[in-house]
């Protein structure tokens, strides 16, 4: 008798509970809304308490906003959604990976929004397209809001123009000429110091999904014989590149490098910031990088009071000996904010749309993308943000003490050019006077050749144990590590048992995944 006027006593809250939710917007009192996103600049902290988007949203549509940065670190990122999804205690509006978005979706706890994409009809025409909603689209109901996220081929082959000219050199072409110019400026002191500390290439381990094996910073050696990426996404070669004969190849070109020892020897160790801190030290000559983490006022500033006479250009990857070159696997890039099945059960759904138009409106973009006009940025004749005329140009949005009030501003930009302008300006180095623009870098990249891999960030991730013999193998071929040599037999051998573990059943499925989204070329 206990236990059902117990169960009695639940349901009624439960209903009571969605009844009160459904409520929130006529209650008169603000609508709470809890927010996770994931930072804009990782070291950088939080939005500060007096946060003038939070103030405006509560004085403007009535909204109680509450913001919690994610972790930076994509696997802490995962494990806290899914930690709150074991725990039903989503917040209301998140940012997510696709990949425990469709785990998510799929148990229930992320909610569809069509039909919030009419409540905020500014948002939706700016960020919200076709090709958005095909990408959130699940069993014929869309469960996300997907806007436009890194600018599209934004990085690039950076060479020291500098160190070319100091050795006669010209701008290496082919993937021979690359190794080339990567022995001389190892060997023949480009920087003149008469010591032999500086190497050809700088790299470091970045992998994601869509860029397995040795990740995006090898990937244009791999793209020079066609194999660039984790998956070849087109109609007549589907399937997973490394189980491609051209891989083998490639692996052995990179093996080359390091035998000769023609890449910075610290490649396995680096972490991200190690690789940046070493090329603003002079440390290598040829990087795959972020046309933003180089060319930006503050991440250019160290190398250019290092060496006020050095200077990179974007050159072209390597072309491979059948023609083929790519800076790296070009994906559709997303960014994923999901809302949670609770919140639209307690009668939010309306709320959260109201505070996504308000984000797009010109006041709304502005604050979160740049803060206060007057503190924080005046604006030029184009209304692109800028500090000439500001009272203090230490408030500037892009100082680093200033740089978390804008952490949110993924949630804004839409790759217009007023943001894009923006955050880009061109300026004057400090040390050495040059005239620089991130946004120029970034421009000159994009005309590289890459590979289309789109729709291959989506496709099923296989377990654990394959994912950690194919990382580990590429590095022990290269390394020596586990008595591995690379030669065909042994990579054959390799390659038949990364099959036995479930290569080949993960290739099989990702090509009918691929197929049956209409991703295949």
């Amino acid at each position: 008798m206990k236990k059902k006027v117990f169960l009695v006593v639940l349901c009624l809250s439960v209903i009571w509970g969605i009844w009160a939710g459904g409520k929130a917007e006529t209650a008169g009192g603000p609508v709470a809304i809890e927010a996770w996103a994931y930072p804009a600049v990782t070291e950088a902290s939080a939005p500060p308490p007096d946060w003038k988007v939070t103030q405006a949203m509560k004085e403007k549509i009535n909204i109680d906003f509450k913001l919690s940065l994610l972790p930076s670190a994509m696997n802490d990122w995962d494990v806290k959604l899914n930690a709150a999804g074991a725990a039903n205690s989503l917040p209301d509006i998140f940012e997510i990976r696709r990949e425990p978005w469709v785990k998510l979706v799929n148990v229930g706890l992320i909610a569809p929004v069509d039909d919030l994409y009419a409540l905020m009809p500014n948002r939706t025409k700016l960020m919200y397209g076709r090709e958005s909603k095909a990408f959130t689209t699940l069993n014929g109901k869309s469960y996300g809001l997907a806007s436009p996220g890194a600018i599209p081929k934004k990085e690039g082959i950076l060479i020291r123009k500098d160190w070319l000219d100091k050795l006669g050199l010209q701008v290496p072409v082919t993937i021979d000429d690359y190794m080339n110019v990567m022995r001389a400026f190892t060997f023949n002191d480009p920087d003149g110091n008469g010591k032999q500390d500086t190497w050809g290439y700088g790299a470091f381990i970045e992998i994601y999904p869509y860029e397995e094996g040795l990740g995006r910073r090898f990937d244009p050696f791999f793209g020079a014989y066609g194999v660039a990426g984790t998956w070849n996404m087109t109609k007549a070669n589907a399937g997973l590149n490394v189980r491609k004969s051209a891989y083998y190849d490639a692996l052995a070109f990179v093996k080359k490098m390091v035998d000769e020892k023609v890449i910075d020897p610290n490649w396995i160790s680096y972490k991200k910031d190690d690789f940046r801190a070493a090329w603003k030290q002079g440390r290598f000559g040829i990087m795959r990088e972020d046309g933003a983490a180089f060319g930006a006022e503050n991440n250019y500033a160290p190398f250019d009071k290092n060496f006020p006479n050095g200077s990179w250009i974007v050159i072209d990857p390597p072309k491979g000996p059948k023609g083929d070159l790519a800076v790296g696997a070009q994906v559709d890039n997303w960014y994923l904010l999901a809302v949670s099945a609770n919140a639209i059960k307690q009668g939010k759904g309306p709320a959260i749309a109201k505070m996504l138009e308000w984000l797009s409106s010109d006041e709304g973009y502005y604050l979160t993308g740049w803060g206060e006009k007057g503190i924080n940025y005046m604006t030029d004749a184009n209304g692109v943000p800028t500090d000439v005329g500001l009272p203090d140009p230490n408030k500037f949005f892009a100082k680093s003490d200033i740089v978390p009030i804008t952490q949110l501003r993924r949630w804004v930009y839409y790759q217009g050019d007023v943001e894009l302008l923006a955050r880009y300006p061109t300026y004057k180095a400090a040390t050495s006077g040059k005239t620089m623009s991130a946004l120029t870098v970034i421009r000159n990249m994009q005309k590289s050749p890459w590979v289309d891999s789109g729709g291959a960030e989506t496709l099923s991730v296989p377990n654990a144990d394959l994912v950690r013999f194919y990382e580990q193998g590429v590095i022990e071929f290269l390394t020596g590590q586990g008595g591995r040599v690379l030669t065909p037999q042994n990579w054959a051998a390799w390659v038949a048992d990364f099959d036995k573990l479930g290569g080949a059943a993960w290739e099989k499925s990702g090509i009918a995944e691929a197929e049956a989204q209409g991703y295949l070329k």
